[in-house]
């Protein structure tokens, strides 16, 4: 049975909110693609949601923190495509799908086809680059840049048209969609242990999150060999973060993917000077912790989940 550490030790009751942290093993990639997993390595999206506890190792209660808050994001970037660039490339994809009817034996009709699309990419190319005298003075530009770069000159084609004719190639600017960002949640706690039994817990607390977070020695296929055990590194378990209100979900709080542990902070002099019990129990500490989950969150885990999503 998991063991369950808890601080405050006897604040949490069937109507607290409070937030559930519970350690799992960490499953890989293959693990989690089942059968899949023999074809290919990639991730499987939505793999990664929390599964309840079902799996449990450990599990630690904590308050609600004093700051609750969730960033969702995503990456963008600039792309630049002038028009002469943009017939060039479509041209190009059009030339090399013409090679589809040389496949099929027809090499009368790839002919064609491979003339009629180099004779249309070069009148798209002239077009852009404002008639045959345009571009021209485009490929002119171009070697005049090349050359000026083997004698040490550091200038572009853009840099020669706007010294020589004022102007410059629209670059058709774009934010495009770059893809997904991971999250980062960082909590601190303050804990003052008001007994002995309530000190037990905190230090239980701390060790669980140093042990579960710490690289493992050994890999899945080593042996009792001191040599063999450290060639090889293990991932470290997995953290399932949830905000509860008494034996249920909270109805409203943003969701977690699961999560790894990046670091914690332990101050064991929480006042600035160091003050212990009897027994060696700081009477006070602050615990930060910073985790960063696993994958990403894509729009499907928006629709499915209650409260104000993830």
């Amino acid at each position: 049975m998991a063991s369950i550490y808890r601080y405050p030790l006897k604040a949490f009751t069937d109507t607290t909110d409070y937030l559930q942290i519970d350690v799992v093993r960490y499953k890989t990639i293959k693990e989690v693609r089942g059968d899949q997993g023999q074809k290919s390595i990639a991730s499987k999206a939505r793999s990664r949601s929390v599964n309840q506890g079902l799996e449990r190792i450990e599990t630690v209660l904590l308050p609600i923190p004093s700051n609750v808050s969730d960033s969702n994001g995503v990456k963008y970037g600039e792309s630049e495509l002038n028009n002469i660039a943009g017939a060039a490339i479509g041209g190009i994809g059009a030339i090399m799908e013409t090679g589809a009817a040389y496949a099929k034996g027809n090499i009368s009709g790839g002919l064609q086809t491979s003339y009629d699309t180099i004779k249309n990419t070069l009148g798209e190319l002239g077009s852009s680059a404002g008639g045959i005298s345009g571009l021209q003075g485009f490929v002119t530009r171009k070697l005049t840049a090349s050359a000026a770069g083997i004698l040490g000159a550091n200038i572009t084609p853009s840099q020669i048209l706007a010294r020589t004719q004022g102007e410059i190639l629209n670059p058709n600017i774009e934010l495009l969609f770059g893809g997904p960002t991971l999250r980062s949640f960082r909590f601190q706690y303050k804990m003052m242990p008001r007994n002995r039994d309530e000190g037990e817990q905190i230090k239980q607390i701390i060790r669980c999150f140093k042990r579960h977070m710490a690289s493992k020695l050994g890999g899945s296929g080593s042996t009792e060999s001191q040599d063999t055990e450290n060639t090889f590194l293990r991932t470290p378990d997995v953290f399932e973060l949830r905000y509860r209100q008494g034996a249920g979900e909270h109805k409203y709080l943003h969701k977690f993917k699961q999560c790894f542990l990046e670091s914690i902070n332990v101050n064991y002099t929480g006042e600035g000077v160091y003050s212990t019990y009897e027994d060696g129990t700081p009477v006070s500490m602050i615990m930060d912790l910073t985790f960063k989950e696993i994958e990403p969150v894509y729009d499907l885990d928006q629709q499915d989940a209650g409260g104000v999503g993830y």
